[in-house]
């Protein structure tokens, strides 16, 4: 003969209304077991495994794996035309500047040259070379020549 015996369930989330209000625990002691303190968030990412269903996580699996790899591959464009566009100017830029540098200091140097008052004498009316009648005038000749 085979004897039935009712096993109380001992969980305060019972099957039927009527047994989860007659148990003597009560939801608020069940949930103050649980140390919430010690309680990490990857325990607590852990626990949504439980909640989520398969098919959904392999949906955000998918997702968080496509916009990775999509941030990968635009971080390697960028890097790639910045390269390109640093060593455009190490190649083309320094060197342009340099000259420039030089046609300054040569053209500041000619500025220099006009301005100074002893200068002025040298030159001809149109900046030319004086004749050479007008260089014997200005220079002392060794006797004998």
């Amino acid at each position: 003969m085979v004897k039935v015996k009712e096993v109380p369930d001992e969980s305060p989330y019972g099957s039927s209304s009527s047994e989860a209000s007659g148990s003597s625990e009560s939801l608020a002691s069940v949930i103050s077991d649980i140390d919430v303190e010690k309680e990490t968030i990857l325990d607590r990412i852990v626990a949504l495994v439980d909640i989520v269903p398969p098919q959904t996580r392999h949906n955000i699996s998918t997702t968080v794996s496509s916009v990775a790899s999509k941030v990968h591959t635009t971080g390697r464009v960028f890097g790639n035309i910045l390269w390109v566009i640093a060593t455009s100017v190490v190649l083309v830029g320094v060197p342009l500047a340099l000259a420039l540098d030089d046609e300054a200091k040569a053209t500041q140097a000619e500025r220099e040259m006009g301005s100074q008052p002893g200068q002025i004498g040298m030159m001809g009316p149109a900046g030319m070379l004086p004749s050479k009648d007008e260089q014997r005038k200005d220079t002392v000749t060794p006797a004998g020549f």
